[in-house]
């Protein structure tokens, strides 16, 4: 059993904070609870919301910036709060994979490899992302074909 520690009862507000966001629709750059949200804005708003970070803003971006563009702006921006981890990655860490041409899609680990998420066309939810082919492969997502997505792991609690 987890020791109750300050961090580990953060950890828990974080992911408590996170399902109250579950069935929220997916909207480009939302940021209201039950009315919208995208995958960076539902983190934003997450560790927003259990104070452990002051309100983050977010510049524009197109929603399909990930295919046009090189430059990491998710991760970059994501490393001003978080540190890269080595997995396995611990409740309230945060998974990010690589979609299209760089890292772009971020969830909230509640127990790995179960997260939360906002994925467009669909609405805030659980999924377990070593059985959601498009999160494990690219190509023809299928743990036979395509190759392995790349994933990184990042931790507001990492020293």
């Amino acid at each position: 059993m987890q020791e109750a520690t300050e961090e580990w009862i953060e950890r828990q507000r974080v992911v408590k904070i996170a399902r109250s966001w579950e069935r929220t629709p997916y909207r480009h750059m939302g940021r209201v609870k039950g009315a919208g949200a995208d995958c960076l804005t539902l983190l934003a708003e997450i560790f927003t919301e259990a104070k452990l970070v002051p309100k983050i803003e977010v510049p524009f971006y197109p929603q399909d910036w990930m295919h046009h563009r090189d430059a990491e702006r998710y991760m970059e921006g994501l490393l001003k709060y978080a540190k890269e981890i080595e997995g396995p990655p611990q409740p309230g860490d945060i998974a990010l994979w690589k979609v299209g041409r760089c890292f772009s899609h971020g969830a909230l680990v509640v127990q790995w490899p179960i997260i939360i998420h906002a994925q467009a066309g669909c609405m805030v939810t659980q999924e377990d992302a070593e059985l959601a082919a498009w999160l494990t492969h690219v190509g023809e997502n299928t743990a036979d074909r395509g190759k392995p997505r790349e994933r990184k792991f990042f931790s507001f609690w990492a020293t």
